[in-house]
């Protein structure tokens, strides 16, 4: 029996099989090529999950001259329930691929992603945020296989892709189809949230322009009901409706026309549970972060296979609007 103080390696499996390190690594690496016994493939598969073997990472790392891992670099954007569905479900889709997702937040300026390249040496990288010039050098410099978006796209935007812009522009779609010809857009004040806000708010403008609109009035709050309030004053008199970066500012938003003794039309993103029990219920657009995620490991897969990813503008029937009494 091996020691357990150490880590069983396929010497101990093939002790326990009773078989050749060859054979029993023929077996444990799948190696294509190798005409081996069903029968002895089972002993062997036997004999590893009695000892409890599992695979060395680094070794197979050497091996394929890259790793299993697929690794997701986050903007430095405070991690809410519909990132966190969206990990978990591509996690899901590249675990049945055989491969492991890490997040890693990324603030963007130090040289950490240098570091993970080295260290871990993925086989997919997936960027929510639009790489720099080094770092795509740096990815090239230890050939990942597959990243995305490609490097080819220099003009990828967070802001403009996927569903940071097209939120806001259904949110403004929705508020305009009520007949308002005037809206705000309120962002939250956190710089973290300055490329979604502003993607979202340029959305809105997008769709008031494509109607013949002025642009939304932006303001920016912190979350409380003063300042809020102090928003709602400086347009009550111009903007007819309200967007709101989320449904978190959406309930500031509320609170602060509560304080005010007016009322406007409110619409949020995210449906947080909390949303349906606000006062009005809020309207929302509710976003399907799981298929999100699920379209993006699938693209890596793609990617890692040489074909064609297919990761382009997200499909509108993955936002949709939730109405309640708020809009």
């Amino acid at each position: 029996m091996a020691d357990k103080k150490r880590r069983i390696t396929s010497v101990d499996v093939a002790r326990e099989a009773g078989l050749s390190r060859a054979t029993v690594s023929f077996v444990l690496n799948n190696t294509p090529g190798q005409s081996i016994p069903e029968a002895t493939r089972q002993r062997v598969l036997r004999a590893a999950d009695k000892l409890g073997y599992t695979p060395y990472a680094p070794a197979r790392t050497l091996r394929s001259g890259r790793s299993d891992v697929a690794l997701f670099v986050l903007p430095d954007w405070p991690q809410g329930p519909t990132m966190a569905a969206l990990v978990d479900r591509a996690a899901q889709v590249l675990g049945q691929a055989g491969l492991t997702l890490i997040t890693h937040v990324h603030a963007g300026h130090d040289d950490g992603l240098a570091q993970l390249w080295s260290a871990l040496s993925p086989a997919a990288v997936f960027g929510m945020r639009p790489f720099t010039a080094a770092e795509l050098e740096g990815m090239r410099r230890v050939r990942i296989p597959a990243v995305l978006p490609p490097v080819e796209q220099p003009g990828y935007d967070v802001g403009s892709t996927l569903w940071i812009n097209g939120v806001g522009r259904l949110q403004a779609q929705y508020l305009i189809g009520k007949g308002h010809r005037r809206l705000a857009y309120v962002l939250p004040d956190d710089p973290r949230l300055e490329v979604l806000g502003r993607g979202r708010a340029e959305g809105a403008m997008q769709a008031c322009g494509e109607a013949g609109l002025q642009e939304p009035v932006v303001r920016t709050i912190t979350l409380d009901t003063e300042s809020a309030a102090s928003a709602v004053a400086s347009w009550q008199n111009t903007a007819t409706a309200v967007c709101a970066y989320n449904d978190e500012v959406a309930l500031a938003v509320l609170a602060g026309m509560r304080a005010l003794g007016v009322s406007l039309p409110v619409i949020g993103v995210d449906d947080i549970p909390a949303a349906r029990f606000a006062v009005p219920a809020l309207t929302t657009v509710a976003q399907d972060s799981g298929a999100i995620g699920e379209r993006i490991a699938k693209a890596l897969i793609k990617a890692l296979n040489n074909e064609d990813p297919e990761l382009g503008s997200l499909p509108s029937d993955l936002i949709r609007v939730v109405e309640r009494d708020s809009a």
